[in-house]
């Protein structure tokens, strides 16, 4: 049966970026401030409350960028609702990553130009670069609509890919109505740090240590260390063997803590046809 978020009508012209899509510098200059401002931990200290925010908002956040705006939105691995694909988007959109018709847009050019000329991201073009460099080259500062038409039909998503800084502003407003000045450190400030190098990890470290079970026509490797930070994301040669996989880590032993939130979320019924990939190609790799 065809899912509710595969029945909309067809896209219009539409604005996708919002009225801050040329203020580049007040990005760049938030960017970094955001960095800054974790030092204000010690001023607060933390408490076992302030970790605790902080490992939460990590986590939860992780899963709306690998199971959200990584397996659904870029490569609709599974299926699911209208209602749990805007969860999805909008847990994403609070890590502060844009929204996720940009993010599925330039993981599929990524795809598309994996480390040739026309990449977003590789490391062929220097580790700061890959790592978070790209993010501040205007080239990549407008979504690209053509790249992602299947989900730019539905307006809720358009809407909250113009506002997407409306999602992690709540957050920022919600961990201080929680812990103070240091649940906005710890829950807000120091976790979308870390949650940021985290995923860009696999951008950049992905691609230079690890193992290669595939002879991709890439650099991308498998990490178990990677794997584990980013709930998955660090099978990332398996991943670029078969990425239209929900699942990452190919075998019982590479631990996939994104496939299991999605197997649990398929026994609420929320998620369905999860795909895994074909024995032939899961096996043809060289070695374990």
């Amino acid at each position: 049966m065809t899912s509710a978020s595969e029945t909309a009508p067809t896209t219009q012209t539409i604005d996708a970026d919002g009225p801050w899509s040329r203020q580049h510098l007040v990005s760049v200059v938030g960017y970094w401030l955001i960095h800054a401002s974790c030092l204000l931990a010690f001023l607060t200290g933390a408490s076992a409350g302030d970790l605790a925010l902080m490992f939460s908002t990590i986590v939860l956040r992780l899963f709306g960028i690998t199971a959200g705006y990584h397996r659904y939105f870029s490569h609709r691995t599974f299926r699911t609702g209208r209602g749990t694909g805007f969860a999805l988007a909008l847990l994403g959109c609070s890590s502060l990553q844009k929204g996720p018709l940009w993010w599925a847009a330039v993981h599929r050019r990524h795809h598309r130009f994996s480390d040739q000329e026309g990449d977003v991201h590789s490391p062929k073009q220097g580790f700061w670069y890959s790592h978070q460099g790209w993010i501040f080259d205007e080239r990549w500062g407008d979504t690209d609509l053509a790249s992602i038409r299947d989900f730019a039909r539905y307006p809720e998503l358009v809407w909250l890919n113009r506002w997407h800084l409306l999602p992690p502003l709540a957050l920022a407003l919600l961990c201080t109505a929680i812990g103070g000045l240091s649940g906005l450190v710890w829950g807000f400030l120091i976790s979308t740090v870390l949650l940021w190098h985290i995923t860009y990890s696999i951008n950049s470290l992905a691609h230079v240590w690890g193992s290669r079970r595939y002879e991709t026509d890439d650099t991308s490797r498998n990490n178990w260390l990677l794997a584990i930070l980013s709930l998955g994301e660090g099978w990332h040669n398996n991943h670029h063997q078969y990425m239209t996989s929900s699942r990452l880590g190919f075998y019982w032993w590479e631990i996939d803590l994104g496939w299991y939130g999605l197997r649990a979320l398929a026994a609420l019924g929320l998620v369905h046809d999860l795909r895994t990939p074909p024995p032939h190609i899961r096996d043809s790799g060289n070695g374990p």
